[in-house]
């Protein structure tokens, strides 16, 4: 049987920083689940989601500190930090 060469394959492009950036969704989202929890404390009809709206919020809140605790880590150059949470964009703070 003769080895027959594969074609290579082919390789995406790299995606532009704002689309790398997690700040927009980040700030997206903790607005939905603000405006959720603001809907369910004012609208009678919605008080049963009270419990949800304020779960999705501290869930929001506990997943964007664990990210920053890892960014900061990859920074400083951890060994036990994730890896590529770091973008080279002069926006990133």
């Amino acid at each position: 049987m003769m080895d027959t060469p594969t074609p290579a394959q082919p390789v995406p492009p790299a995606l532009s920083p704002r689309l790398l950036a997690p700040w927009p969704v980040i700030i997206t989202i903790a607005a939905g689940w603000l405006a959720a929890l603001i809907l369910a404390f004012t609208v009678p009809a919605l008080h049963g989601g009270r419990p949800v709206t304020v779960a999705g919020l501290g869930v929001g809140v506990l997943g964007t500190s664990i990210f920053l605790w890892q960014r900061s880590a990859a920074r400083r150059g951890s060994r036990g930090a994730q890896r590529g949470l770091l973008i080279d964009t002069p926006t990133d703070n």
